[in-house]
């Protein structure tokens, strides 16, 4: 018998941030998560054991080849079995992790936004990405560097307060202009109004 996970909710959408923004993707939302982030925007405790096939049924009416597992935290969840699957049915894997976790081999594409500027309990396990996403609260973002990364993005928190979300993404376009190897990227799918 083979694996279950434990899902929140699967849906279709456009990616809404980061390398991939504008990119139709199917979220594969997993529930639970090891860290309790201030700023966390996301419900994520409710959740459905499905097997790897089910989830494959699930995303089959959908017909971008573009997956992004996210959470919570899907480190915690995701096996090779499940890798296989979506492989196995033309799916190209994103991943959004907090990186404190390994991850199987067979991922396309790690997104790796770190937490432990915020709780010290978030070491991470993983020290290379395709593209690192730091969520932007006024924090010194050279801790960073020492992180192999194809693409560098800076994300202005979204605090809720209006003034206060000005002055965030103030800050981070003058960042990414002293520091070009860095990008902007904003939650496109807020501004848009859709999940």
């Amino acid at each position: 018998m083979g694996s279950t996970y434990r899902i929140n909710e699967i849906f279709y959408s456009l990616q809404g941030e980061g390398f991939f923004t504008g990119t139709a993707s199917v979220f594969i939302r997993f529930s639970g998560c090891n860290l309790e982030c201030p700023f966390c925007d996301t419900r994520h405790e409710e959740g459905t054991e499905m097997s790897a096939r089910e989830i494959i049924e699930a995303i089959s009416p959908w017909p971008s080849p573009h997956v992004v597992l996210t959470g919570g935290e899907p480190s915690l969840f995701i096996d090779r079995e499940l890798v296989e699957a979506l492989h196995g049915d033309g799916r190209f894997i994103a991943i959004e992790t907090n990186g404190t976790n390994p991850l199987p081999e067979g991922i396309d594409w790690i997104t790796y936004s770190p937490k432990q500027f915020w709780l010290p309990e978030a070491e991470p396990a993983i020290t290379e990405c395709d593209e690192l996403k730091v969520v932007y609260t006024g924090q010194d973002l050279s801790r960073y560097s020492a992180i192999k990364a194809a693409h560098r993005f800076i994300q202005p928190c979204d605090t809720g307060d209006g003034d206060m979300n000005r002055k965030l993404i103030e800050e981070s376009v003058e960042f990414c202009k002293r520091n070009p190897q860095w990008r902007l990227s904003l939650q496109t799918h807020k501004f848009i109004d859709i999940k």
